[in-house]
């Protein structure tokens, strides 16, 4: 009697190409750090709280809570693709799994040019307020002197980038000690003088709540809260060189957006309370806010809060540097970008070449943007914020399809995997094009500028798209293996188990085990 054949046993998991970065060069604190920096916390709630409480009012701390809601569900996505597959890349890598190379591409393309417009805008506000804080009001007043300052902390922090993962790690936990820290103290001092009778207004519950809240002002207000929480992913992009790679920097991200929250919801309400949401207001679009509640707030102290926005735009300037040189790294190593951004320095571990370019790309940017106009910067981070909402949204979507097998398997992959992603994709995308749309009109620049019938920022976003997609044709002419392969891989049950926690997902084969990133393709 014939005996029945095996079973064929599933493909072995794809180990990720070495791509000479030093692993466990950071721990679960440094990706902290690093995500915390990024997002700019004290700058980000200088320059967005004013414009926010014109929005909403005091329900400015209840946008502040519905915007991190589809921040969370993109969050716990980008924590479990990177469970099962821990690449430098994150977007452009898990992207091209699942929706295909020339998706993944554009994702990691938008990635690269939001990095780029943004870290001028973060050293022109470190090199201001540097010189506020000196007392050197004129210097601070001089475009030229502040221009060439931030320019040249754009090419210090590019070197300190470029220097290695450890230094930069270093220097990042300083700096969010200070800025974190500071914002701390403004909360507990504004807290002790309102306990004493002080301020303008007596907090209440009710600034928690969204309800009565006016769907006009909820979009523009969820969409400022959006770009607050931005780039809280980065300690992701050093999956690679972080111990313990695959808990590690997803943890950090899920732990940086929640301090996020509580950071920005307790400096809203401290600041409404004091300041009283007429005087807030009146610092629409204007980065001063918190200096000069803090004047009333902290008194001879107050300068810590200034100090805490220029610690913030200097590292934040370096922190941004850091995801888009790796996804250029991660591109290139994969064959989908030039070689030259996949050199990394055998005794630094770092992408130097990669991070020269992109850091000098910024700087070049935010020279130019800077002799066209003061507000073509504003324009600039108009776009970005675009640029944002579809790169998180194609990371959501490319959970969900790369989990698609898994979901019904267990309640616990059909909430974290399918619920959370979607929830995250459908806010952002509703966003885009609400943004999209009221960016199309040019009064809603800042410049005022009309490009082809349409406002500046939704312009300057198509070309940032038309221009990736013009790069992608050429990268693609090489002829590398990248572009010839296919999406729609899947998550098997074993990685999908250790990625949940699970002792086994419904179905054979499955176990807690732990492993490498294992992808099938369908």
């Amino acid at each position: 009697m014939a005996s029945r054949p095996a079973p064929e046993s599933p493909p072995a998991p794809a180990a990720a190409p070495d791509k000479g970065l030093r692993p466990d060069a950071v721990g679960f604190w440094d990706g902290l750090a690093v995500s915390l920096d990024s997002t700019a916390p004290a700058y980000s709630l200088a320059a967005v709280l004013g414009s926010l409480v014109v929005v909403a009012g005091t329900r400015a701390p209840a946008v502040l809570v519905l915007s991190f809601v589809p921040i969370l569900g993109i969050a716990v996505a980008f924590h479990l693709l990177n469970r099962t597959d821990q690449d430098c890349g994150t977007t452009f890598a898990w992207v091209s799994r699942a929706l295909g190379p020339a998706a993944g591409w554009l994702a990691g393309w938008g990635v690269l040019v939001t990095g780029v417009l943004v870290v001028g805008s973060l050293a022109d506000v470190a090199a201001t307020y540097l010189y506020d804080l000196l007392g050197l009001d004129a210097l601070a007043g001089s475009r030229p002197v502040v221009v060439v300052t931030a320019v040249v902390l754009i090419l210090a922090m590019t070197w300190l980038c470029a220097r290695g993962t450890e230094l930069s790690a270093r220097v990042q936990r300083v700096l969010v000690l200070t800025q974190v820290g500071a914002l701390l103290l403004f909360v507990v001092a504004a807290a002790v003088q309102l306990g004493r009778g002080g301020g303008a207004l007596r907090p209440s519950l009710r600034w928690l709540s969204p309800v009565g809240l006016d769907t006009d002002a909820l979009v523009p207000g969820l969409l400022l809260g959006v770009f607050l929480y931005w780039g809280w992913e980065s300690a992701l992009n050093l999956t690679e060189e972080s111990r313990d790679r695959a808990r590690a920097p997803g943890r950090a991200a899920l732990v940086a957006t929640v301090v996020l929250l509580l950071t920005y919801v307790g400096v809203a309400v401290a600041v409404l309370a004091v300041a009283g949401t007429g005087a807030v207001a009146g610092y629409a679009d204007d980065a001063g806010l918190l200096g000069a509640v803090a004047a009333q707030v902290l008194g001879p102290f107050a300068p810590l809060l200034v100090l805490a926005i220029v610690t913030s735009g200097v590292a934040s300037t370096q922190s941004t540097l850091l995801p888009a040189s790796r996804t250029a790294l991660s591109m290139a190593a994969a064959g989908a970008f030039p070689r030259l951004f996949g050199r990394v320095d055998p005794r630094t571990a770092t992408p130097v070449a990669g991070t020269w370019v992109v850091g000098l790309a910024s700087a070049a940017w935010y020279v130019g943007a800077s002799l066209v106009s003061d507000r073509f910067l504003s324009d600039s981070l108009s776009a970005l914020s675009l640029l944002v909402a579809l790169t998180y949204a194609l990371t959501g979507l490319a959970c969900v399809v790369l989990w698609r097998r898994q979901l019904l398997r267990s309640w616990r992959a059909l909430l974290l995997a399918g619920a959370a992603p979607l929830l995250g994709v459908a806010t952002l995308l509703v966003l885009l094009v609400r943004a999209a749309a009221g960016l199309a009109d040019p009064s809603g620049s800042a410049t005022g500028r009309t490009v082809l019938g349409v406002g500046l920022p939704l312009a300057m976003a198509g070309f940032f798209v038309l221009a990736g997609v013009a790069v992608l044709l050429a990268c693609r002419r090489t002829g590398g293996a990248f572009f010839a392969r296919r999406g729609g891989a899947t998550v098997d049950g074993q990685d999908a188990a250790a990625a949940l926690g699970l002792s086994r997902v419904a179905g054979p084969g499955t176990s807690r085990a732990a492993a490498p990133a294992g992808w099938r393709c369908r």
